[in-house]
């Protein structure tokens, strides 16, 4: 396990300058290790690395402060907004930037270099430094002189000498996230470009980001923020709505995103699955749970779609459960699943005249995980979904 020791330099300046015997840190462990050290300006905050309990991913960064007489407080985490499930390790402290080394984030691949911005013990804004900084190998133990901005890097991308080199490099411009997302829309059947398609990108409250431009290849290009994920949706008379997610990486760059909408001229009838027609991902419910999920939003966004441009169709809600916990339960959670869907249709903006609601429990499995049946998570899931059954294509 890996430890930090603190060494003092004794007599500096003279013939005695010496460096005294080194000592383990306090909060060093035989259970855990600690490494990485560095300190902010006044030598009042050392931030290092750990695997300590509390972590959140396979390391994580820390501070801990120093007192006036050279004593430790307690290791704190520097919580989700640098840290991840993954490995966050090899910090450094310029000024007030915090760099680090991390796989947990969208990156070019393997351990990434990321810089945010310290304000007393407000941490922010943390973004991919880019390339050439980061590759795709393992880029990390990263270190700057704020002043002249020249620093190293350690690296073991292709070019090297062994497996891991050391770089040195001169930072030349100063570091901005601009992002780009380019969105295509096609015809599913033809594959032709639908080039009057309306395109819409909004965060999760669904309100639309609408600095859009058609480009030369009949796209659209929205200008978006960096490490965040956003809704995109596509729309046109006489085709199905598509919507997606995309998770954007903390990096100035260009992503795309391609949907295709399906003709919508097919012959709905009543006794269809709106679901089926539409292709929806199925409206999956947590374990024991009623609410309407994120995923869950984003599909339904779809189906409000659809009932608003065909106003003359109406549709029955049909939830199901699995088979645990008792029937008399499982009835009750359908119908309040049942009720939050309807309730989410409502909502934004479809008339309760067109739609009802019923609640099955777990009288139609949709396989053999009945009572006493041992079934996957998985096996069970398929059976916690909800149906919008055509009712009716006649306008009320």
């Amino acid at each position: 396990l890996l430890q930090i020791y603190k060494s003092t330099l004794v007599n500096a300046g003279t013939p005695q300058e010496h460096w005294s015997e080194a000592q383990k840190l306090p909060f060093n462990s035989n259970q855990y290790s600690t490494a990485h050290p560095t300190l902010n300006h006044d030598n009042t905050k050392m931030y290092f690395a750990s695997d300590m309990p509390g972590t959140l991913g396979q390391s994580d960064i820390y501070v801990i402060d120093i007192f006036a007489d050279g004593s430790f407080g307690k290791p704190v985490n520097l919580g989700k907004t640098i840290n991840t499930e993954g490995r966050e390790s090899f910090p450094f402290i310029a000024g007030n930037e915090l760099y680090f080394a991390s796989d947990g984030r969208p990156g070019l691949g393997g351990l990434d270099i990321y810089v945010a911005t310290i304000n007393g013990d407000l941490i922010s804004n943390v973004q991919n430094i880019g390339a050439p900084g980061n590759s795709p190998q393992d880029d990390f133990a990263f270190m700057i002189n704020p002043g002249n901005r020249k620093g190293f890097l350690s690296s073991n991308r292709p070019g090297g000498k062994g497996q891991d080199d050391i770089y040195k490099f001169t930072e030349t411009t100063k570091l901005g996230c601009d992002h780009l997302l380019k969105v295509n829309v096609y015809d599913d059947q033809t594959k032709a470009i639908l080039h009057n398609a309306e395109v819409t990108v909004s965060k999760s409250d669904f309100i639309n980001i609408n600095n859009v431009s058609n480009n030369a290849d009949n796209s659209s290009a929205f200008k978006i923020k960096c490490g965040d994920y956003y809704y995109v949706k596509a729309s046109m008379v006489g085709y199905s709505t598509e919507m997606t997610s995309i998770g954007i990486p903390d990096i100035s760059g260009e992503s795309t995103v391609d949907l295709y909408l399906t003709p919508t001229v097919q012959q709905v009838q009543t006794g269809d699955d709106l679901g089926t027609v539409l292709k929806l991902k199925p409206i999956y419910f947590e374990l024991d749970k009623s609410e309407i999920t994120n995923q869950a939003a984003l599909e339904l966004q779809r189906v409000i779609e659809v009932l608003k441009e065909n106003p003359q169709l109406s549709i029955d809600i049909r939830s199901h459960t699995d088979s645990r916990q008792t029937k008399q339960y499982n009835q009750l959670l359908s119908e309040a699943r049942a009720k939050a869907t309807r309730d989410y249709l409502v909502d934004n903006g479809i008339s309760t005249k067109r739609l009802t609601f019923k609640g099955y429990g777990e009288a139609k499995l949709l396989n053999n995980c009945s009572d006493g049946v041992d079934c996957t998570e998985e096996q069970h899931q398929l059976n916690r979904r909800s149906e919008f059954i055509i009712t009716s294509t006649d306008s009320k």
